[in-house]
């Protein structure tokens, strides 16, 4: 009855630590990352030099110029023309200036779109940057770059139907902060408590196998809470990107990509601790369990 009792014990931290531990990871990114600016830009800021953001945001910037400019028979020579500049400048310090710029002004505006209304989707708005390649160009003398409208020129993160989906489940996130990550330290800390208490408290020999027993099911449930929140996100990151427009996929993947990198390196961390504590938990306790007196003895 004891051993029926302590494996359903068992498998209910496993469970309960398989729920906390995405749910503290993404309330602590929300809290540290995605509510900070200087922490939101930092991430963002590397895509400068992403080939895909690169292209998203030449296409976009082109497109809108286009829209201004009649050029006759020579119209798709102009648009490959003025496609190329506004590509090469994507290359230079400026345009990193500039996509910096455009990402600290947006961050609130993210944030405040996944915290509204409905029916507003989750977009970065490349008028910062396109005044800048505007100004660069008109210094370089290319034709047709006065033709280039300096307006809202966005790249979408989330759709506005799948924001309304995730709005409250940000909401969420956002109010529980870092709570839930302490939360879950202090359920494993106290699983292993609880065990060792049962096995008797100090100077039990049942005490330590009990707590080496419970430390390895608590890493366990680490390492499967890890495993739970790799496959959030990829769900995740497959849902949001794909009401993306299509022009637009490649750039908000990367965008995405970024802003998780966080989240993806805790992935692996959490689970490699967690095997690696479940590991040496099971190592001591068979040591411990070879080395025991038998029954009828302490």
């Amino acid at each position: 009855m004891r051993a029926h009792l302590s494996a359903g014990l068992s498998a209910v931290l496993v469970v309960l630590l398989a729920v906390l531990v995405p749910v503290g990871a993404l309330s602590a990114w929300v809290d540290l990352e995605i509510d900070n600016t200087d922490r939101y830009v930092e991430a963002v800021a590397p895509l400068a030099s992403d080939p895909d953001v690169q292209s998203t945001v030449t296409d976009l910037i082109t497109d809108g110029a286009m829209k201004q400019i009649d050029a006759g028979p020579l119209q798709d020579t102009v648009r490959d023309f003025l496609r190329q500049a506004v590509l090469s400048f994507t290359t230079t310090d400026a345009f990193q200036d500039a996509w910096n710029a455009a990402n600290r002004t947006a961050h609130e505006a993210v944030t405040a779109a996944l915290d509204g209304n409905t029916g507003e989707a989750v977009t970065i708005d490349l008028a910062p940057v396109t005044e800048q390649v505007k100004r660069n160009l008109e210094e370089n003398g290319v034709p047709f770059a006065d033709r280039i409208p300096v307006q809202h020129t966005d790249i979408t993160l989330i759709s506005a139907d799948r924001a309304d989906q995730l709005r409250q489940t940000f909401r969420l996130l956002r109010t529980g902060g870092i709570r839930p990550a302490v939360a879950t330290l202090v359920v494993a800390a106290l699983a292993v408590a609880v065990a060792w208490l049962r096995g008797g408290g100090p100077g039990r020999r049942r005490s330590w196998p009990a707590a080496l027993s419970a430390t390895a099911v608590t890493g366990l449930g680490f390492a499967l809470g890890a495993l739970v929140l790799r496959g959030v996100l990829a769900y995740a990151r497959d849902r949001v990107l794909s009401e993306v427009p299509d022009s637009e996929t490649a750039g908000a993947a990367a965008v995405y990509d970024a802003l998780t990198g966080s989240l993806r390196t805790t992935v692996w961390t959490v689970f490699g601790v967690g095997l690696a504590v479940a590991l040496c938990a099971v190592l001591v306790r068979l040591r411990v369990a070879r080395g025991r007196p038998g029954p009828g003895t302490g």
